[in-house]
C-alpha cells in the first residue's frame, strides 16, 4: 500500500440526519476518494440530500440499526476496491479533518484498525458529557477484560480499517453492539489496533439515541459474544458456586433439624433456590459448550473462520 496512493472510502451510517448530512459529506470529501452513505430507513430527506451531493447511497427500506448499516457499508466498500475504509457518524460529532491521522498507521503498515479516541487528550475528554463519559468508560472497561487491555475508547465510531480485515470483522449485530462486536472479532483474529487522539463535538442533535438503551444494547452484545466464546466460564463457574452455596444451606437446614426437629422455611427456600439456579446455569453451560464446539468443528472441517 505504501507504493501507491491508497483508495480511501468513507462510510457514513445515517438515520434521520437531514440537518447535518450535507455538512458531514462535504467536509469528508476533502480527505477521501469516495463517500458512501447508508440511509438506514430514514423518514426525512437524509438519503435525497446525500444523493444530490453526488455520493453513493445505500438505502434500507426500514431502520435496521447501526450494525446493519455498517455491514452494508463494509460490503459496498470492499466491492468498490477500497484500500482503507473510514467510518464516521452522520450527526457532525466527528471532525473529518482527523481522517488523515486515522489512515496513516494503516498506510504505514503499523495497524489493521485505527480508533479515534476521545480519551487521549484531556481537552477532548472534557468535551464529552459526564454521563456519556461514565457510560463509555464502563463499556471500555468491560471490553478491556475480554479483548484489548490498553483500549481507551471502545465506543468510538470514528475508525479506519484496512480493507483486508473488513471481511473478518463485519458485524452480525444489528444495533449499537456492533461497535464492540468488531473489537471482539478483531481480537480473535489477532488484528493490530492503534488509537489516535481526536476531538469530538457534542451539540444539539448529536448522539440522539437514549444512552441507557445504547448502553444496554452494548452490554447485552458483550454478554452474548462472551457466552459463545466461553460458556463454561460465564455460566459454569457461577452455577457451580450457586450449587455449593445451596449445599451449604442444605447442611445448615439438616443441622438445625437434627438439633431442634424444626425446619426453618427461609433457609430451605434459599437452599432450594440456589440449587435450582446452579443446576440451570450448569446445564446451560454444558449445552452451549457442546453446541459451540460442534459449530467450531464444522467450520474447521470446511476451512471457514470461526
Amino acid at each position: 500500500m505504501a507504493d501507491k496512493k491508497p483508495f480511501i472510502v468513507a462510510c457514513i451510517p445515517a438515520y434521520n440526519e437531514e440537518k447535518s448530512i450535507a455538512s458531514v459529506v462535504l467536509r469528508t470529501m476533502r480527505y477521501v476518494d469516495k463517500v458512501i452513505v447508508c440511509d438506514d430507513g430514514s423518514s426525512d430527506l437524509t438519503g435525497e440530500i446525500a444523493e444530490k451531493l453526488g455520493v453513493e447511497v445505500i438505502r434500507h427500506g426500514r431502520n435496521l440499526g447501526y450494525g446493519a448499516a455498517l455491514s452494508s457499508l463494509f460490503r459496498k466498500a470492499v466491492e468498490l476496491g477500497a484500500d482503507v475504509v473510514v467510518t464516521l457518524d452522520a450527526d457532525g460529532q466527528h471532525d473529518p479533518s482527523y481522517i488523515p491521522r486515522l489512515v496513516e498507521p494503516i498506510v504505514k503498515g503499523e495497524a489493521d484498525i485505527v480508533i479515534g479516541s476521545r480519551f487521549l487528550l484531556r481537552e477532548a475528554e472534557e468535551a464529552v458529557p459526564a454521563y456519556r463519559r461514565l457510560g463509555i468508560r464502563t463499556i471500555t472497561w468491560l471490553v478491556r477484560k475480554t479483548s484489548y487491555r490498553k483500549l481507551t475508547d471502545a465506543q468510538s465510531g470514528f475508525r479506519a480499517y484496512s480493507s483486508r480485515v473488513v471481511p473478518l470483522i463485519r458485524p452480525s449485530e444489528m444495533g449499537m453492539g456492533a461497535s464492540v462486536e468488531i473489537l471482539l472479532k478483531a481480537r480473535r483474529a489477532g488484528l493490530r489496533i492503534v488509537e489516535v487522539p481526536v476531538r469530538v463535538w457534542y451539540g444539539e442533535g448529536t448522539s440522539t439515541q437514549n444512552p441507557l438503551i445504547h448502553g444496554m444494547d452494548v452490554v447485552l452484545s458483550l454478554v452474548k459474544h462472551y457466552s459463545i466464546r466461553r460458556p463454561l466460564s460465564l455460566y459454569g463457574i457461577p452455577g457451580l458456586l450457586a450449587l455449593l452455596a445451596g449445599l451449604g444451606f442444605w447442611v445448615w437446614t439438616l443441622q438445625i433439624f437434627t438439633a431442634t426437629r424444626q425446619v426453618v422455611t427461609n433457609i430451605v427456600l434459599i437452599a432450594l433456590g440456589a440449587t435450582i439456579i446452579g443446576l440451570i446455569m450448569l446445564i446451560t453451560a454444558i449445552i452451549l459448550w457442546v453446541l459451540v464446539s460442534m459449530v467450531r468443528e464444522g467450520a474447521s472441517l470446511q476451512g471457514l473462520p470461526h
